[in-house]
């Protein structure tokens, strides 16, 4: 079993996106879909808190090993790590993907979703502290990832 990585901070943010659009599907108390901001991708969600395994087949958990959106996502709505609806639903609507790649870098998306937050008077401090308490809830879950994954595309 491979540790999970800390993700990077604005998937936190992702995460959240992803709950408000309606975009999780759970599938069983271990299984979600998550589909994708630009909906044109599905991805397969696996946690099994018991065993301290969680896999998905986004690109972050897949290739860069880190806990992915649609991992924090599913972990969020089973109530396995602190939820935030109010940012949540200031979140509603980012083309997560179309900002990713065109910025290419995260630091640059996470200031213009701030920037975005500011203008719907969400306070950034809040923010910061909810996004710290919530990647201290995912590095105390202590997640593998299988070595052998089934996600075969």
């Amino acid at each position: 079993m491979q540790p999970l990585k800390t993700p990077p901070r604005i998937k936190v943010l992702e995460a959240l996106g992803a709950i408000a659009d309606g975009r999780i599907k759970i599938t069983s108390d271990k299984e979600a879909i998550v589909v994708s901001s630009e909906g044109d991708r599905s991805y397969r969600v696996y946690v099994d808190l018991e065993r301290r395994v969680a896999d998905s087949n986004d690109n972050g958990t897949m290739y860069r090993g880190y806990i992915g959106y649609p991992i924090i996502a599913f972990l969020m709505l089973k109530g396995s790590i602190p939820f935030r609806r109010d940012i949540a639903e200031a979140l509603k609507g980012v083309r997560w993907r179309y900002l990713n790649e065109r910025y290419k870098s995260y630091s640059a998306v996470e200031s213009i979703i701030y920037r975005d937050l500011k203008v719907r008077s969400i306070d950034i401090n809040d923010v910061n502290k909810y996004i710290e308490d919530v990647l201290r809830a995912l590095s105390s879950l202590g997640l593998r990832r299988p070595v052998k994954s089934q996600d075969q595309e």
